[in-house]
């Protein structure tokens, strides 16, 4: 099966999407600290993620509460329920790291889930961002804090008609 990857734009910097058939696979933060090299076997191929760069662009823009597609996370068995409890976290609430060990059967395991959260291969569209402290602090976001906070801002309204010239497309 063909693995494709493109790159597009985002607030914080340039986004690699990686995905093939099955679904969505990666979303990558170029700038942040862990940027994600193409394989050589991959194809470059933005038309492949029309529908994710679209959705993208609508979220950053304030106009998009839920994301619609098809998502291809790999993990063990844990880190995929706690990928599945994270993306039901709904648009502008948290959840502790603590509550979502709760929900999925291990209450004592909020650091192994904070460690799912930090390896989540799909970031924005599986809402890491929405799982914080169970103080409330914002704790480590592959894309950084600050991006982090700019999330969770955005989808308290705080980002509404801000700036017009932040565009999301895809690069060639």
């Amino acid at each position: 099966m063909t693995t494709h990857y493109c790159y597009t734009d985002s607030p914080f910097g340039k986004l690699l999407l990686v995905g093939d058939f099955q679904g969505l696979s990666h979303v990558n933060f170029q700038d942040g600290s862990a940027p994600m090299l193409p394989e050589a076997e991959w194809r470059k191929d933005a038309a492949f993620f029309v529908n994710a760069i679209v959705q993208l662009k609508e979220y950053f823009a304030g106009e998009r509460l839920r994301f619609s597609l098809r998502l291809n996370p790999k993990g063990s068995e844990f880190q995929r329920q706690v990928l599945e409890v994270v993306s039901r976290i709904p648009y502008g609430e948290t959840s502790s790291y603590g509550d979502i060990a709760r929900m999925v059967g291990k209450p004592k395991a909020s650091r192994a889930v904070g460690a799912c959260n930090r390896t989540n291969p799909i970031p924005i569209m599986i809402p890491c961002h929405r799982v914080v402290g169970s103080n409330g602090k914002l704790t480590g976001f592959s894309g950084g804090v600050e991006f982090k906070q700019w999330l969770l801002d955005l989808e308290a309204g705080k980002h509404a008609a801000e700036d017009e010239s932040l565009v999301v497309e895809a690069e060639d």
